[in-house]
């Protein structure tokens, strides 16, 4: 199963994207308090989600407790990581995968990525900016995956619509 981890969110948009992401891709969404913004409908609502019951996701006290009740393999997205996200093997799709995220302003706590070395990633992009929006950054990312366990059942043609649409559409 793919995970997402938001460590200390900040955003309620960037959190609403997201949860619409994990409910199209069947991934699991974990929150890590502090959170800034109220864990409510009508808060996430306003950043597009209006199928929050859809979404599956825990929030958690602090990163100690996330740690204690989950377990899988952990990579940590970072400004300092090193190696491109797609260095890494995300095929087994019967492994527990948790991508983990920081806080839009300051990213993931340092002490933490100190001891992950080896999981550490960065999506490569220019000199010009030191980040891509979280919520970017969370597609990049489990899309990747998913692509690596070619796409774990999703539906490949839009499901309220007919397949040849296209095809029988006339000018």
């Amino acid at each position: 199963m793919i995970n997402i981890v938001l460590y200390e969110p900040e955003i309620p948009q960037n959190t609403g994207n997201i949860m619409r992401s994990c409910i199209a891709t069947n991934s699991k969404l974990h929150l890590i308090k502090p959170l800034g913004f109220k864990m409510d409908a009508s808060s996430i609502k306003r950043s597009g989600v209006n199928y929050i019951s859809k979404c599956d996701y825990t929030i958690y006290e602090n990163y100690e407790d996330f740690l204690s009740k989950n377990k899988g393999t952990f990579y940590y997205l970072t400004r300092y990581g090193h190696k491109p996200h797609t260095t890494f093997d995300y095929s087994n799709s019967n492994e527990n995968i948790y991508f983990v995220f920081g806080k839009e302003s300051t990213g993931i706590d340092k002490g933490i990525l100190k001891h992950n070395l080896d999981h550490c990633m960065r999506i490569p992009m220019t000199s010009n900016v030191r980040s891509l929006n979280l919520a970017n950054t969370v597609a990049i990312v489990l899309y990747e995956a998913l692509r690596q366990q070619n796409y774990n059942d999703l539906l490949f043609d839009e499901p309220h619509k007919s397949k040849t649409l296209l095809e029988d559409y006339e000018e």
